[in-house]
């Protein structure tokens, strides 16, 4: 265990994080877990966490309720593959709120990379935005860059390492997953059902997103994005 100590807009926060995680100064969660192979740019997966990869409980924070959603060790192994760089890109209120804090993200996230890993998968790197209008202060912004719909996180990682944004895709089961991905300028998004995707509102607001820039998909859950996304082919 170590401990983090960051500014927040005049504010001295401690953090009880695992070692080897990392909230950087500005309260954003920024972790790169696996190197992309090669030096080239990377045409990259991002993923939304809760409802896409893993189980939508609400607020999820405990690791026996961290379950995976059928076809994402396979999606993701397929990626790895590929040489496709994984990347989460998670909006966290809860640790806004002071439902739970970031030890408790860090274990949810350790379960849920291991039972990855258990099916050959693995995750590049890991983004989460704990803002949100009605947390708690500092967590309080009302239109802070990282929380999706804005990009910032897509566009953090792209500081990791190189991402080719006009061949990427993003999957998430919001309508706000697929904004951020257009804001990004990626290619297209993925919007799956297995979360809050199967609300019809959620479904009409993803459509809007589309143009002839920006492409918009519907799928199941995370597995059909194998026969979805260009990626795959």
């Amino acid at each position: 265990m170590c401990f983090f100590i960051i500014l927040l807009k005049g504010k001295t926060l401690r953090l009880d994080v695992t070692y080897g995680d990392t909230v950087g100064e500005d309260g954003v969660w920024v972790q790169l877990l696996k190197q992309p192979i090669g030096t080239l740019v990377h045409p990259t997966l991002f993923l939304d966490r809760d409802g896409v990869i893993v189980d939508d409980v609400g607020y999820l924070h405990k690791v026996q309720d961290t379950v995976l959603i059928p076809g994402s060790v396979e999606t993701i192994r397929r990626a790895n593959l590929l040489g496709l760089p994984v990347v989460i890109v998670t909006n966290q209120s809860g640790i806004g709120r002071g439902i739970f804090g970031w030890q408790e993200f860090s274990a949810v996230q350790e379960k849920m990379l291991n039972d990855l890993s258990d099916g050959g998968a693995y995750v590049n790197a890991v983004l989460a935005c704990p803002f949100h209008v009605e947390a708690n202060p500092p967590w309080n912004n009302v239109n802070h860059p990282d929380r999706k719909p804005a990009p910032g996180m897509l566009l953090r990682a792209g500081k990791l390492f190189s991402i080719d944004y006009t061949r990427s895709w993003i999957i998430g089961d919001h309508a706000n997953d697929i904004r951020a991905g257009k804001s990004a300028g990626i290619q297209g998004g993925l919007l799956v059902a297995s979360g809050h995707g199967s609300c019809s509102h959620q479904r009409e607001n993803a459509r809007a997103c589309a143009n002839n820039y920006f492409c918009v998909n519907e799928g199941n859950t995370i597995i059909d994005a194998l026969h979805l996304i260009p990626l795959f082919n």
